[in-house]
């Protein structure tokens, strides 16, 4: 089967939502304009089928959300899966920085099908308590890391998990970026009325100064600079637990938005 390569080398630039020094508000107000960015946008979608393909085919029905940043893509493929008349996996997110006000609402909103560990969970170090049995995913997140610590999450993965399943919204193409802008610029601007938490900074960062606005293009440019093609994908995961099956495929979104997913399964 050919395989898909960018024709941009990937580089591991610094993003404000990553960066330590950035400030808190700031940085929430990056995740949670993303959350509604893919909500808004229709931006995943596309990856409901593959997934819910690779839940069947696994027999599972509990997915681990690693690095599940606000909760916006369990939330969008909860909701999208109830519109389509199937009932939703159970997710559990889980993040280094986690988000226990954002995620007990998506809680209450969801029970059953959405719940969270409210403690600081490492992506490369998941106990293995909560790994067994679970799918693990990773949307719109695996960009964040370099190659030596995607590898560490998969490999992680790979060794507890029965499936894992990675997904971005973005290709490695800055054009790309075009699609999300239309939902995405909305979604920063209401942010700051939306948000639970730092409300006057948020409306300060967004509102008075451009500063909110030029963090997000440049994080949004990055994130596509950062994204991993197939070829580095199947990289990966190579050298894991012996008869993983993967299957890669890029989706569509509306505005002429392009992502992919990467789906592999452990052998029985």
């Amino acid at each position: 089967m050919k395989t898909t390569r960018a024709k941009l080398p990937r580089l591991q630039l610094f993003e404000f939502n990553d960066a330590p020094w950035a400030p808190v508000a700031l940085k929430e107000l990056i995740v949670e304009a993303l959350s509604r960015t893919l909500r808004w946008g229709q931006v995943l979608r596309g990856i409901v089928h593959p997934l819910q393909s690779l839940l069947e085919q696994t027999g599972v029905r509990e997915v681990l959300d690693l690095a599940a940043g606000a909760g916006g893509p369990a939330q969008v493929l909860v909701e999208e899966l109830k519109a389509a008349g199937r009932a939703p996996p159970r997710f559990l997110l889980t993040d280094l920085q986690p988000r226990p006000g954002p995620w007990a609402a998506l809680k209450a909103l969801h029970p059953g099908a959405i719940d969270f560990v409210s403690e600081s969970i490492d992506a490369t170090r998941i106990p293995p308590a909560l790994a067994l049995g679970r799918a693990q995913v990773v949307i719109n997140a695996l960009h964040h890391f370099p190659p030596a610590l995607a590898r560490d999450v998969l490999h992680g993965a790979m060794r507890d998990a029965p499936a894992v399943f990675v997904a971005e919204g973005l290709l490695r193409d800055p054009r790309t970026l075009l699609s999300i802008a239309v939902a995405g610029i909305p979604a920063l601007y209401a942010s700051a009325l939306l948000s639970d938490e730092r409300r006057l900074q948020k409306a300060a960062l967004t509102w008075l100064t451009p500063f909110a606005l030029s963090a997000s293009i440049w994080d949004g440019a990055v994130s596509t600079l950062r994204q991993y093609d197939e070829p580095e994908l199947r990289e990966l995961v190579r050298g894991g637990p012996p008869g993983w099956r993967w299957e890669y495929g890029v989706f569509e979104f509306p505005f002429g938005g392009r992502g992919s997913w990467f789906a592999g399964r452990a052998p029985r």
